[in-house]
């Protein structure tokens, strides 16, 4: 039997696009992202220690006479989601990408994780998340549990209703256990543009 060898990380992402320098400026304001190499038709940026989390494609160098006007397919990358170690991270990212006038388009509680998503400036769709719940066991038996088949989706919240409780004397941990499973939201995103 042949050992199966699974992937340990998210290594990069590549984008081809159009608004190369507003995908530049984007990524460095949301992801902290500096540029390890740039030339004119492409740029690799990096928020860590790896050589490269995304690489952008500059289509006006590299396909000058393309178009942006395409169909929205079904297939294709719907989000990609980032997972941040705790819930003040999480909210730290949002106030800091919020005062640059990035602010999430879905702020979800999907009762395995906390959500917000954000889209790029050529639609591409981030989930910023934090686990629910301290385990993997424990996020495991969530998702093959009865709250998962009453809504699998999850239910929507305002960050700054947050916010405002922790101002109070309140913790954001306060709210890692979904206790509300109603309303369910409906998705929203560019998939919720196709159905």
């Amino acid at each position: 039997m042949m050992t199966m060898h699974r992937p340990s990380k998210l290594a990069h992402v590549v984008y081809r696009s159009r608004r190369f320098a507003d995908m530049l400026a984007w990524y460095g304001t949301v992801f902290g992202a500096r540029v390890q190499h740039q030339n004119p038709a492409m740029a690799f940026l990096a928020f860590d220690d790896e050589h490269h989390r995304f690489a952008f494609i500059d289509l006006s160098v590299i396909d000058p006479e393309g178009s942006d006007q395409a169909p929205k397919p079904w297939v294709g990358v719907d989000h990609l989601a980032w997972t941040y170690a705790t819930l003040d991270d999480l909210f730290e990212t949002y106030t800091r990408c919020k005062a640059q006038g990035i602010e999430p388009y879905w702020c979800v509680h999907h009762g395995l994780t906390i959500s917000m998503y954000y889209a790029d400036p050529d639609g591409n769709q981030m989930e910023f998340q934090v686990n629910a719940f301290d385990s993997d066991e424990a996020c495991n038996a969530y998702i093959r549990g009865p709250a998962m088949d009453a809504n699998p989706v999850g239910v929507e919240f305002d960050p700054e209703e947050w916010l405002a409780a922790v101002r109070d004397g309140g913790s954001l941990d306060d709210f890692r256990v979904r206790t509300v499973h109603e309303p369910a939201s409906p998705i929203r995103g560019a998939i919720s543009e196709l159905l």
